[in-house]
């Protein structure tokens, strides 16, 4: 049962010391009951403390960690299909600014953790995750297929987090292709339910590096094989992947392994029908967030390849029907660039935090081969005005260097109202980024919304000459090609 402030009030310092970033002890005692502040913000609760409130406050649903490399080799790509390169990039209307991790690197990833249904209500915490099943007969042309998707959208990198390899009766086979998809070093799901394979095809993957535990989810455990398989995943330290014919058979298996002290778990809801396994993931989500059943507090995985085989269109709906409700992984057959874009942009749009503006970096980023001669443009930080202006604007074809202030995330208007964009943020940001050092042309564009800004921008910049440019995006291609 869920503590309340009080209870957990009466085992804090009561010092009120303010080290946790509260005014008060009971102020953080009322934000961790609610969910607010994590308990390990107060430095000094005795491990007592820590032991009793723990299990009380965590999570009704487990959170599991891991992690996966997006492609070895390759050019990284923003989302609009144009390289990234330096510090600016040239993204189009889908895309970021820069991609923030080189091709390979390794990426801690997160499943579970959850705390509300809905997104309003708080966040949600763990991305969706996606797998792309790989066989013997064609590991090198989807490995080179999901290779393509490698891009980085507001800072955020885009790639296939998992092979997923079923088991296809070949045991040698299956160990050699484990291994190849180790090397690739994404996250690997390996669908086994055969305890010798299965700990064969572990004893390849995991032979050079014990690390590569932290990639694997084990997904072979049902009401027969529970026993073996945690056993097998308890050996290697894995995930495991827990299945059964129906909700209360996986509710008893699941309950089964935790009496077994295994609490690193993964639940397939089944590829039955797609109204099975949507019914699957909404009660499983359900009954551990809402009627606190911790039994039911694990991760969800969702196989469209086989609830929708052969049909790429289905399965992409289907995809973005579990990224909306509650799918931490969901397996295709197949994932192609075209496909990528939408399922992960959705994606993001979902995972952020709505109580967060979705932003870009400040600085300079030069479009359409823009130089220290080119005219400057101006506009704020928030990723939709950043969007749509960036397209028009490479639209026009004309060099210019677009400058992106911190506007707190807001739009133009907003931004303007609030004092986040004004002659003297404008004139701080020339002096943090040292615009003038670094760029020779003196002609600045301000968004024509805030055309009032004009006179005083004027007074903060001497020696530039100030444009108003268009009220509306769609009107920038006409305005700069017509710009003398």
């Amino acid at each position: 049962m869920a503590l309340k402030g009080l209870d957990i009030f009466k085992l804090t310092p009561k010092t009120n010391c303010k080290d946790c970033g509260n005014a008060t002890c009971m102020a953080f005692s009322m934000k961790v009951a609610q969910g607010g502040i994590e308990l390990s913000k107060c430095p000094h609760l005795s491990e007592e403390a820590l032991a009793t409130l723990g299990a009380a406050t965590a999570p009704p649903m487990v959170k599991i960690f891991l992690e996966a490399a997006s492609a070895a080799t390759g050019d990284k790509k923003t989302a609009g299909g144009e390289q990234a390169t330096g510090n600016t990039a040239s993204p189009g209307a889908n895309a970021t600014s820069e991609a923030t991790t080189s091709p390979g690197a390794t990426i801690p990833l997160t499943l579970g953790g959850e705390t509300v249904l809905f997104r309003h209500e708080k966040t949600f915490v763990s991305k969706t995750l996606f797998a792309v099943t790989v066989f013997e007969e064609n590991f090198d042309k989807k490995i080179d297929e999901i290779n393509k998707i490698n891009y980085d959208r507001l800072g955020e990198n885009m790639f296939v987090e998992f092979i997923h390899l079923p088991y296809n009766k070949n045991a040698t086979g299956y160990s050699e292709l484990a291994r190849r998809s180790s090397d690739t070093n994404r996250a690997l799901i390996l669908e086994c339910d055969d305890t010798t394979v299965a700990r064969a095809a572990l004893e390849v993957v995991l032979k050079d590096s014990k690390d590569a535990a932290k990639r694997i989810i084990l997904n072979g455990a049902n009401a027969s094989s529970y026993e073996e398989m945690n056993k097998l995943a308890v050996d290697f330290d894995v995930i495991l992947g827990v299945s059964g014919s129906d909700l209360d058979e996986l509710y008893d298996t699941t309950a089964a392994l935790e009496k077994l002290g295994n609490k690193k778990l993964v639940l397939d809801v089944g590829c039955v029908s797609v109204k099975d396994a949507f019914a699957g993931v909404v009660q499983i989500r359900r009954a551990a967030l809402k009627d606190k059943n911790r039994t039911f507090g694990y991760p969800s995985l969702v196989n469209v390849g086989k609830l929708a085989k052969g049909n790429e269109y289905l399965q992409t709906a289907l995809a973005s029907l579990f990224i909306l409700k509650y799918g931490s992984i969901i397996i295709m057959e197949n994932m192609t660039y075209p496909q990528a874009l939408p399922l992960f942009g959705l994606r993001q749009n979902i995972f952020t935090d709505p109580q967060k503006p979705m932003k870009v970096e400040p600085g300079i980023y030069p479009l359409n081969g823009a130089d220290e001669n080119s005219i400057c443009v101006t506009t704020v930080d928030f990723a939709l005005t950043y969007f749509v202006v960036t397209g028009e604007l490479e639209r026009s074809g004309v060099p210019m260097n677009l400058l992106i202030t911190d506007a707190g995330g807001y739009s133009v208007l907003t931004a303007w109202a609030a004092g986040k964009l004004s002659a003297s943020s404008l004139a701080k940001f020339f002096k943090e980024f040292e615009i003038e050092e670094k760029i020779k042309n003196r002609t600045l564009v301000i968004p024509g919304k805030v055309a009032v800004l004009k006179g005083e921008i004027e007074e903060a910049l001497p020696g530039w000459k100030i444009l108003v440019g268009p009220g509306e995006a769609i009107e920038a291609v006409k305005f700069f090609k017509e710009l003398k």
